[in-house]
């Protein structure tokens, strides 16, 4: 399939199972429709148009929702780039350092797949066990994370943060110490709504502030001074 600009967009595999279950679903009601116009039941009929309208919603909202567009990858090394697609919720001093953070909120709309915000070998990644509330909230930056610390050739690290949210309760990483990534490389997922953060260095500067939506991987949300 493709998008609106011609650009191929492809499922995440991680998708699959949840289409798969709502067109079984679908072809469940479906069965139940045939089995009620020869049994003359009509509560079962009434199961199997329930079943049909249901399976066949939810496929096709995870269709969408899994969408993972191809993207050209940013050529600039001189800026950051936004590692989520979604809408900015915040800018500012999180920590004891002078280093910014920025915070991206991801509706059930956007795009769930998160891309490397700059190129470099990942240093560290850290599974921390949290809570489980509104991914928009002040108090969501204790919640289920993920946190991958890349480190730019030349440059301070980058700490990007998948964060799990009121209903995204699975995170996906697939990089580890040792890997080295690209700008708008594909490097996880977060299921069903979430946020996502990036910690800068004093030595970068963010370009973006709240209420500006990003597109991740295409985006410059930051440069190096």
């Amino acid at each position: 399939m493709a998008d609106d600009s011609g650009r191929t967009v492809r499922i995440a595999r991680q998708g699959w199972p949840f289409i798969g279950a709502g067109l079984a679903a679908f072809f469940a009601g479906l069965g139940a429709l045939v089995l009620a116009g020869a049994s003359q039941r009509p509560w079962l009929s009434a199961v199997g148009g329930i079943l049909c309208a249901l399976g066949l919603g939810f496929a096709a909202f995870c269709l969408y929702f899994f969408r993972d567009p191809d993207r050209p990858g940013p050529l600039d090394a001189d800026k950051i780039y936004a590692p989520g697609q979604g809408v900015v919720l915040s800018v500012g001093r999180e920590g004891p350092g002078d280093g910014l953070t920025l915070r991206i909120f991801l509706s059930i709309f956007d795009v769930h797949v998160q891309r490397a915000p700059c190129a470099g070998k990942v240093v560290a990644s850290d599974y921390v066990k949290g809570s489980f509330l509104a991914a928009m909230k002040d108090q969501a930056r204790g919640n289920e994370r993920s946190i991958v610390t890349i480190q730019p050739e030349g440059r301070s690290p980058v700490v990007v943060e998948q964060i799990a949210g009121l209903v995204a309760r699975r995170i996906e990483t697939w990089v580890g110490p040792g890997d080295r990534v690209l700008a708008g490389q594909r490097y996880g997922i977060i299921y069903f709504g979430s946020q996502v953060a990036v910690h800068f260095p004093p030595s970068a500067r963010c370009v973006v502030k709240p209420g500006d939506r990003v597109v991740s991987g295409v985006t410059p949300v930051g440069e190096w001074a």
